[in-house]
């Protein structure tokens, strides 16, 4: 298993906490901040999937005009953990 801490930048979120097993899918996510019913939504929906499907799904979705998003910032996470 492997335990990811990720500071966000740019999101209301603050902070994600990611377990990943030893194949790379996620078994828990964890948001700090944000808009909590979405973001439950989100970590309901990615548990179980590999990092680089959520990768691919995720990676470059924006939130009001900003050029990111809590989605965006976990696809980063997850980018950051794989090397």
């Amino acid at each position: 298993m492997k335990h990811i801490s990720y500071t966000t930048h740019g999101t209301c979120s603050q902070h994600i906490d990611v377990v990943l097993d030893d194949e790379n899918r996620i078994q828990d996510v964890s948001f700090i901040g944000g808009c909590n019913g979405n973001l439950k939504g989100i970590c309901s929906l990615v548990k179980g999937q590999r990092a680089t499907d959520v990768i691919s799904r995720l990676k470059g979705i924006s939130c009001n005009g900003k050029p990111t998003s809590c989605p965006d910032q976990l696809a980063t996470a997850l980018e950051q953990a794989m090397g």
